[in-house]
Order: structure tokens, then sequence, then C-alpha cells
């Protein structure tokens, strides 16, 4: 061999010693490969350890409508419950990804409280007809595209399509809807507020007057609503006139749903003492052209009723649009949500004029004042028509009253906050009892059912997650269906890629040449 070498011309030693310098680098490099990428497999490792041991997450978004809000992470810290969340809807949904992501954020939250134990279950019933079958048999459900929140015996199921807050525009003599607002936290928060009280509310329903019925299945019915206020774990109940010398102790609140004749005089008595001596809650909703004989009561409590119905923006010029409303509890989430009403009846705050009946609401201390606040009414364009035989309502200036006006009124007396040793009186009036009948629930036009429950939360004091404000996008995202979106993916991650590596590999080629 020491022969051969010698043989060896200079120009084959020198090839001879490159090769075997280059070998000694290639695999000084290998091994700095293996080193590097076993070091990184052990940081992995110890991160994921880490995480897992101390889970923490953080959020890029400035603005994003999965953030839940400091309020949703009180309520859930209070709670000491076993929660099961069933979201039953197709993957398909428009509203998949704000449901889904929002729901694994309180899966999320609820990991960090020892008390609370969160299970979140994500169905989709083209792919799991089985388990949609189960879940529709042990949760008395017809459809998806619902979320069902269930502790204990209570459950309460949302539907998915309720979640949106939609604009009303007219374009070329046809309403169009636009989602301007994402209801998801006010909505899985009062849920879970709603299936882990300790009791359930009862709210009465006056009838024997001619009122609206929660066992009317017809047009004008109430069933509709019955059903949405039992789906918030409500216990609803018929107050029958000569049942009772007195409204029931259990009465969380009272509706009287659009009396169409006069009430007797000892049941207004009932309602009277109600309100006075017991800090009673009473939903009042009255017609135009009615006589009630509540209209001395109203009066007492600082609220004038009619005459004349509210006119003012309309689609088919018996419906009135009002997306104007006042500052209140009940009303601090509809920035941009419009809401129906079918020529309801003007309502308005009494005037001091002296009279002794009427309750003194500027003087004396808090909790004697009587606090009149409107929740919705028309804009400066509206105006109290008088003549209900004109169609179409014109203004008059001789007779009518322009506007603003309102259509619905809220009423409280008594000391307020966690000092507060009574509960105060609390009363809400609307001017209009057709815009809950189920033809109105049933077309899903406007915001009534929204108002409604928000005013009776108010009213049983479950007005603490009112203040929970629909998330509104700050972005408008393209209107694409899941399968463009799947394509605009693959040309993302794949299609663009690929075409550059196939160019890049065509170029190698012809260079090698």
């Amino acid at each position: 061999m020491a022969r051969r070498r010698q043989r060896e011309t200079p120009e084959a030693q020198a090839r001879r010693v490159a090769v075997r310098a280059w070998r000694r680098r290639r695999a000084i490099t290998g091994l700095n490969v293996l080193a590097a990428v076993g070091l990184m497999a052990v940081v992995t490792f110890l991160v994921n350890a880490v995480a897992e041991r101390f889970p923490q997450q953080l959020q890029l978004a400035a603005r994003s409508r999965h953030i839940l809000s400091e309020k949703t992470i009180a309520l859930l810290r209070g709670l000491d419950s076993e929660i099961t969340v069933t979201a039953l809807f197709d993957a398909e949904s428009a509203y998949y990804d704000d449901v889904s992501s929002l729901l694994r954020e309180y899966a999320y939250a609820a990991e960090a409280i020892p008390s609370l134990k969160f299970n979140l279950e994500i169905v989709d019933p083209q792919r799991d007809i089985a388990r949609t079958r189960e879940l529709a048999r042990l949760y008395d459900i017809e459809s998806g595209n619902q979320v069902i929140f269930a502790c204990g015996e209570k459950r309460k199921v949302i539907d998915i399509g309720s979640l949106a807050q939609y604009e009303l525009e007219m374009k070329e003599s046809r309403v169009e809807r636009r989602m301007v607002g994402f209801l998801g936290e006010q909505a899985f928060s009062s849920a879970i507020l709603n299936v882990t009280e300790k009791t359930t509310p009862v709210v009465y329903f006056l009838s024997g007057h001619g009122e609206r019925d929660v066992e009317d299945f017809e047009q004008g019915g109430y069933s509709a609503l019955g059903r949405v206020i039992s789906r918030e774990n409500i216990d609803i109940r018929r107050l029958v006139p000569g049942e009772h010398n007195r409204i029931p102790e259990d009465c969380r609140a009272l509706v009287v749903a659009g009396p169409d004749r006069q009430i007797a005089d000892a049941m207004i008595a009932q309602i009277d003492d109600y309100l006075k001596s017991r800090h009673g809650r009473v939903l009042l909703m009255i017609d135009p052209g009615t006589q009630t004989g509540l209209e001395g009561m109203l009066e007492h409590w600082g609220i004038t009723a009619g005459p004349g119905v509210v006119v003012g923006r309309t689609f088919s010029g018996r419906d009135l649009i009002v997306n104007t409303y006042g500052e209140h509890p009940i009303t601090q989430g509809f920035k941009n949500v419009t809401t129906m009403f079918y020529m309801p009846m003007a309502l308005g705050p009494l005037e001091p004029s002296g009279n002794p009946t009427a309750l003194d609401k500027g003087t004396g201390s808090n909790e004697d004042r009587v606090r009149v606040s409107t929740l919705a009414g028309t804009g400066p364009e509206g105006w109290i028509e008088t003549n209900l035989s004109q169609e179409p309502p014109i203004f008059d200036e001789a007779v009518d009253h322009r506007g603003p006006v309102a259509v619905a009124m809220a009423v409280e007396r008594g000391a307020v906050g966690i000092n507060a040793e009574l509960q105060p009186t609390r009363m809400v009036v609307i001017g209009d009892s057709f815009f809950l009948s189920n033809r109105v629930i049933d077309s899903g036009v406007g915001g009534s059912v929204s108002f409604l429950l928000s005013a009776l939360n108010w009213l049983v004091e479950r007005d603490s997650l009112l203040t929970v404000a629909p998330r509104v996008p700050s972005l408008l995202q393209p209107e694409l269906t899941k399968r463009q979106w799947r394509h605009l993916f693959g040309w993302l991650v794949f299609g663009i890629p690929g075409s550059l590596l196939l160019i890049g590999g065509v170029v190698a080629l012809f260079r090698r040449r």
C-alpha cells in the first residue's frame, strides 16, 4: 500500500486528502444535525410538559368576539357545579367557527377553576346521526343548530340562529338583514346563570280579561313566547281572578299581556297592593283603544298611556321600526338592534301638575323616588297619531304631537345595590302586545323576543349579565361558503407553494444541464 501511495501522482494524493476531509466534515455536520434535532426534541418535550402543568393563554388579537369578559370570568369563578354543554350543529354552518371557538374559551377558563366542571361536546348532525338521535331524545329537541346547557335537572336550549344581531335594510322594495353583532357570550353566560340558579323564578300571567294566553297556538296567541320563557328556566303559571285574594307569595313577576276589556277593581287593587306593599314586579302590555282600568295606577307610578298610536319609520304602514333606546340596563345591549312594534300606544312620563295621586318623582331620598325611564321609542321623525281611521297616517300639526315618543318605559322605586335591605319595586310598560304574538315570533323579524327577555330578566333580578354587550366585528369577513373557504385554503397552502417548488425544480434542472 505504501508502494502504491509512492506511485500516486501529486494530483491523486491531493484528491484523496480532499475526499477524506470532505467525509470528516460531512460526519461532523451529521453529528451536529443529530445533536440539534435531539436538543430541539428535548426542548419541545419540556415546553409541552410545562405548558400542560401551568397552562397559559396569550390573546394576540386587539379585538375578538371570542375573548370572555371579566363579568363572565367572575360568574364562572363563583360556580360550584358540573355543567354539560352540547353543541349540536352543522360544521358547514356560517356560525360554526364563532360558536365553537367561544365555547372552547369557556372550557379553557373553567380548567383553572377547581370547583367548576365544564363538559363540552360538539356534534355534527350530518356526520354523527346516532349521537344526534340520542341527544334529541335526551333533551327533547326536534332539530339541530342548537346549544344545550344542562346542570342537574335544569337545562337551557339556545338556537344558534338567535346569536347574531341584524340590522334591517330596505333595498329595491325588499327587506335585507345585515349582521352587526355577535351575541354568543351574552346568551351563553345567561344560560349558565339560568341552569345554575338554586331556585326557579315563577312568573304569573293574568287571565280572565281577554289577555293573550301562553297556551293559545293561534297566530295572535302566546304559545311561542311561553316556550321561549320556559327555556329560560322560568316557571309559568296562570293567575285566574277569584282563585286568590292576593297575588301569590311565590310570584317573582306578574305579566298582564294585552287585556281587551276592563279589569275588575278587586284585581287592580291586588296588583296595586303587590307593587306598593310587597315591592312587586309587573310587566304590563296594553294596546291602543282599550280601557283596562289600569290608567289610574299607571299615573300613580308616573306614566301616561295614550291617547293615540305612535307612527314613524315603517315598512308596511302598520308596523313601527324602533332602533332608538334609552339608557337603561334592559336596553344596554340594543345599540344595533331593531325592534318591530305594531301600532303601539303612545307612552310618556307624567308631567308635574299637583295631582295628589301621582308620586313625587323629583324630591325625597333615592329610596322614595320613582325613577321613570324610557326604554324604546321614536326619534324626532315620529309622532302621536290621533286619527286612527286615517290611512296612511299623515302628521297634522294642529292635533298630532311630534316625537320623540316612547313606546316602552320602565319604573323603579326603592334602594338598589348590595346594601339594599328590600328589593325595589319594578314595572315595565309596553304599548303593544301583538309584537310578541306567535305570528311575529315565528316570522323571526325584529328583536321582540330579545327585548321581552331582557325586560323579564331585569324584573326577576337576573340583570347581573345584562351588561355583557354584543361583540361587533371590526372587520367584515368575505361572504364565502365552507367549500369556497376550503378551495382558498388549498390554493394558499398547497397550490401557490407547490407552483413555486415546481418552477424552482425546473430552473434547477436546466441549470444542471
